[in-house]
């Protein structure tokens, strides 16, 4: 299929089969993520590929943590609530997996579970860990560099047959990753993209989110 076809059929990927993924399978991706654009050539990014006994106890941690009520800590300024139409967009999509997942409005304890999955990094096999070196602040350029990147994987694992869902939840206990990853503090936690094998069963894994036409958030000028 043409780019255009094959970056429509990619989808977040939140149920993963058992079947782990090889060092050198990430390897091939990150390979060809690599090659995302990147200001002036300085590739200021670094990527944490987590997997086995590391990535449980990340998962351990940020669910005894969560489940304390213990802040969500970042390594860089975040606003956390969304308003206005990107609210109403996060809403709606939510609204799909819950029907999907069977979760009903009142149900605290599964609406509690499907939250906890975001914490465990939706059980992936995988956890690719994004940072940068924290020298680079105020770091808007390079955070672009790292969404670039992000974007790189997830395609390059899509191609590949594996899916990625881009998952904010899993570093909101920072210290957790830096922990158990050891991350050196001197590098700022972006955002983790959880990766695996698509379970085609599982009901979350069929919803695609929409995206609004070009006329509402383009401008043409000039043309």
């Amino acid at each position: 299929m043409n780019f255009a076809e094959f970056a429509a059929s990619r989808k977040s990927i939140r149920g993963f089969t058992g079947q782990p993924v090889s060092k050198e399978m990430v390897d091939k991706i990150i390979q060809a993520a690599k090659w995302a654009p990147s200001s002036y050539n300085t590739q200021t990014w670094k990527i944490h590929a987590v997997a086995g006994e590391v990535l449980d106890k990340i998962r351990q941690g940020n669910t005894d943590n969560t489940l304390a009520g213990k802040p969500h800590v970042r390594d860089f300024p975040y606003k956390e609530d969304y308003v206005g139409t990107h609210k109403q967009r996060q809403v709606d999509v939510a609204i799909q997996l819950f029907e999907a997942m069977g979760i009903g409005r009142e149900d605290k304890a599964k609406r509690m579970d499907w939250m906890m999955r975001g914490f465990r990094q939706f059980d992936a096999p995988v956890s690719l860990v994004l940072t940068y070196d924290k020298s680079l602040e105020p770091a808007g350029v390079t955070q672009f560099g790292l969404g670039a990147l992000a974007y790189g994987i997830v395609l390059a694992a899509w191609d590949l047959g594996l899916g990625c869902v881009i998952n904010g939840q899993g570093i909101m206990q920072s210290d957790v990753v830096h922990k158990y990853a050891n991350i050196p503090d001197d590098e700022a936690i972006m955002i983790c993209i959880a990766l695996g094998y698509p379970d085609n069963d599982f009901p979350a894994n069929h919803v695609r989110s929409t995206r609004e036409n070009n006329e509402s958030f383009v401008t043409y000028h000039g043309f």
